[in-house]
């Protein structure tokens, strides 16, 4: 039990570092940012919206209870993750850019994961 707590928190907060930093760099005024969006096609209030949703989320994980909460800001963190990895591939980024995704997802999986285990044992 002590462990499954132990990994629970470790992925959990791996992955609420993860979508704050998301969140917090697009508020920040960045050309990079920007320029980014652009070049995936996406207009800014679209990150900005996205953001916000991943403050919600990383709330809703943080806060003791609300296990239908928590689902959802699991599948929400999901879906933006697929999400961006999908564009990156269909504008032809190269593998060296949206591979690490793959990690970000392994981890999400782990919090969730460890977070079933710990509410069942």
């Amino acid at each position: 039990m002590k462990t499954t707590k132990i990994l629970y928190w470790v992925f959990t907060v791996l992955i609420v570092a993860l979508m704050l930093f998301s969140a917090i760099s697009t508020f920040i005024p960045n050309p990079q940012g920007a320029e980014i969006a652009k070049h995936m096609g996406y207009p800014l209030y679209v990150f900005k919206f996205l953001a916000v949703a991943k403050i919600l989320g990383v709330v809703a994980l943080l806060v003791p209870g609300y296990p239908r909460l928590k689902e959802w800001a699991y599948a929400g963190f999901f879906f933006d993750m697929v999400g961006a990895t999908y564009s990156f591939i269909v504008i032809g980024d190269p593998v060296a850019s949206w591979a690490p995704m793959f990690i970000f997802i392994a981890i999400l999986f782990g919090s969730y994961i460890f977070y079933h285990k710990k509410i069942n044992a």
